[in-house]
């Protein structure tokens, strides 16, 4: 069985999308397509911005959505038996397995960056990695801490991020490199995402998806909030809205869909992130990229 995995923010790189939109005339109505869509040329600043030009909310989640999406579409040989996608990139993966339209999912992308964009600048927070500790150990350590701070991405074996205050962060921080991680250092974001400081952008934010039309999809999506399989539409309506201030359970996920039968594994769309995840998930599984 196949599974067709999507990254999320992190992946954009200056110049991503552009030879999808010279080769293919099918991705470029697309390309045209999202600038109606979104009011402003995103392609102008996905093929001719800068690294830093890419980093502003409104470009960055509906630019690798655009990258990971069209890709797919061009794609002859995508017949998905299952699929997944690392936060933002769930979206993606709910357009490739037919559960949303293009336009829907953009739309609720675009509303997404917006929304947590909006409650970053409300409650001032950040993240951090942490390398070499046991998922156990930073969640006892993040529960014992008087402030905000939860784990947020279990993004492998022995890397977790986690995601709250400032002085949560700091004092996690402080509390984990005493226990022995490898690494414990920020991360170089606006907020924190997947917590429940992001709660007034997951409010925000479900009105447009209790609004969206989902369909039944052709294979089942694996949800970051829940690492399970789901092919009811309004399952996987109520784990999109609970993503927000849930951690992705990306390690989990990927274990589950190779429990259940997925024998390779292609990353769809801008960087090799979740390649590297993957192989430190299970070394023995074949992984692939489709970024061009």
């Amino acid at each position: 069985m196949k599974a067709y995995v999507f990254p999320g923010q992190g992946a954009q790189f200056p110049g991503m999308g552009k030879e999808l939109f010279e080769k293919y005339p099918e991705a470029r109505t697309l390309f045209e397509q999202a600038n109606q869509i979104l009011g402003f040329r995103i392609t102008e600043v996905m093929f001719e911005g800068t690294a830093e030009d890419l980093k502003q909310t409104r470009v960055t989640q509906p630019a690798i959505f655009l990258h990971s999406v069209i890709l797919a579409m061009i794609l002859e040989e995508f017949h998905p038996d299952m699929v997944a996608g690392h936060s933002l990139g769930e979206f993606s993966a709910l357009v490739a397995n037919g559960s949303l339209s293009f336009e829907s999912g953009l739309m609720l992308v675009s509303k997404r960056a917006m929304a947590m964009q909006k409650a970053c600048e409300t409650e001032p927070s950040t993240m951090a990695a942490i390398i070499g500790m046991e998922d156990a150990v930073v969640e006892t350590v993040c529960a014992g801490i008087d402030e905000v701070v939860v784990p947020a991405n279990y993004n492998s074996p022995g890397q977790i991020v986690i995601s709250g205050s400032f002085r949560g962060i700091d004092l996690a921080i402080e509390k984990l490199k005493e226990l022995g991680a490898k690494r414990a250092l920020k991360l170089q974001v606006g907020g924190a995402f997947h917590s429940p400081l992001m709660e007034s952008a997951r409010a925000e934010l479900e009105d447009a998806i209790r609004s969206a039309s989902f369909k039944k999809p052709v294979c089942p999506v694996y949800q970051n909030a829940t690492a399970q399989p789901s092919v009811d539409p309004e399952v996987i309506r109520k784990n999109l809205v609970a993503q927000l201030t849930s951690p992705v359970k990306w390690t989990q996920s990927v274990k589950n869909m190779i429990a259940a039968g997925a024998a390779s594994f292609t990353e769809i769309g801008p960087g090799n992130v979740l390649q590297g995840l993957i192989k430190k998930i299970d070394p023995a599984i074949p992984v692939y990229s489709a970024g061009s």
